[in-house]
């Protein structure tokens, strides 16, 4: 147990892979969660939805919610991971750059929180219990 506190050995790839699962699915369903609160509330969201990139804020909720939900979904899953990642990044670069610019940390920390889990699964990828691994497996990995 000391050696587990104290000494920072990487773990082994069983670990790190079931480990790599259990986030995935978990910050998924958490992302999901936003996108399916803007699913149900999309009529009265459409018209109060912020621009921050001047689409228009009906264009704007789509991308988001899509991002937000479908993306949680494929990320869920391991499947085009690094690929549905990049507009949940892109999502979370807008909410906390340009949508929060001017509010306090406070409020626009929970999107900096995802930005950054978004950028560590998109370097660490899906891991090998992932759709993923099942269709793009590189030959001669174990």
């Amino acid at each position: 147990m000391k050696n587990f506190l104290l000494y920072s050995a990487p773990p082994g790839e069983r670990l790190l892979n079931w480990t790599l699962l259990a986030f995935r699915i978990t910050v998924a369903i958490l992302i999901m969660a936003h996108g399916w609160q803007k699913i149900q509330n999309y009529s009265y969201l459409s018209g109060v939805f912020p621009d921050p990139i001047g689409l228009g804020s009906q264009i704007s909720l789509l991308l988001a919610l899509s991002a937000e939900f479908a993306g949680g979904l494929f990320v869920a899953a391991g499947l085009l991971t690094r690929l549905s990642l990049i507009p949940l990044t892109f999502t979370m670069i807008i909410a906390f750059f340009v949508t929060h610019a001017a509010d306090t940390f406070q409020v626009k920390e929970l999107a900096f929180v995802y930005l950054i889990i978004f950028i560590v699964l998109f370097l660490f990828g899906p891991g090998k219990y992932s759709v993923d691994n099942l269709l793009f497996k590189v030959k001669g990995e174990k």
